[in-house]
């Protein structure tokens, strides 16, 4: 038989339970190396998606990178541009004056051109050559009907103006806006006049100049500066906000993920109050 003190012995011999490990804390599984990685990874995908919204942000503004005393302000024409190679945007509506010789013959007439005052009329555009070998395409001026441009290139024929010609360098145009069935010009795109040209340039400019001075017969052809307003792009605008999101949403979902690990290991660590 057992005494009652027998079995005080026999469970004072028992083992104690060993003591509960207390779970870690958010900060202590976030100072693991495995997430001081996955932080400095979400920090790299935040910052590179900040630097995309950055840079949407900056093309949202259009316009006002020429100021009306940058364009008005006269430039020898090779100091801004290069023959054969594209026009930069900044050179866009640049007042320049350049020497070069007009090509006899190598005229042409664009039609459904409007002007300022006189409406919808006839561009006559030549063959400029500068001493270099470099061709430039020149809108010369306007005339109100074919027959008025067409008396203005004997003229011109006859007696070429002066060889130094300033005026406004405009980027060239596209050849799918001329209608050639109709048997019409009425685009100035210098890859189309090299082809009409009578002699092969040796390197021709991406864009033409609008003369100033229209020759005899001709009106000068209206060429403001260009604009100067800053106008915002709202459609790039929201592109910027989402890089924005996106880039919190990197930093937001490391955090997500230690949180999780913190709230799988708290609940491996606290005993179910339920279990005796």
């Amino acid at each position: 038989m057992v005494t009652p003190r027998s079995t005080a012995s026999a469970a004072s011999a028992e083992p104690a339970p060993a003591a509960e490990t207390a779970p870690a804390t958010m900060w202590e599984i976030a100072r693991r190396p495995r997430w001081i990685g996955a932080l400095i990874l979400a920090l790299a995908i935040a910052a590179s998606f900040a630097a995309l919204g950055q840079w949407q942000l900056s093309r949202s503004l259009e316009g006002g990178d020429i100021t009306e005393q940058q364009s008005e302000t006269v430039e020898v024409l090779d100091s801004v541009a290069t023959a054969q190679a594209p026009l930069s945007y900044l050179t866009t509506g640049q007042t320049v004056t350049f020497e070069a010789e007009l090509i006899a013959g190598d005229y042409i007439v664009l039609s459904e051109r409007n002007n300022d005052v006189g409406g919808r009329g006839y561009w006559v555009v030549g063959h400029a050559v500068e001493p270099s070998g470099a061709s430039v395409a020149v809108a010369l001026g306007w005339a109100a009907t074919s027959d008025a441009a067409a008396s203005a290139i004997s003229q011109l024929e006859a007696s070429p103006p002066a060889s130094t010609i300033t005026g406004r360098l405009l980027p060239t145009e596209s050849p799918q806006q001329s209608d050639f069935e109709q048997g019409q010009r009425t685009a100035l795109a210098v890859s189309e006049l090299v082809n009409l040209w009578a002699e092969v340039p040796a390197g021709t400019y991406g864009g033409y100049v609008v003369s100033f001075d229209a020759p005899a017969g001709l009106e000068a052809i209206d060429s403001p500066p260009p604009s100067t307003e800053v106008s915002l792009n709202l459609l790039n605008v929201f592109y910027a906000v989402e890089w924005v999101v996106f880039a919190g949403f990197a930093v937001f979902l490391w955090y997500r993920l230690v949180r999780d690990v913190w709230e799988e290991e708290r609940e491996v660590s606290t005993p179910d109050p339920a279990v005796d």
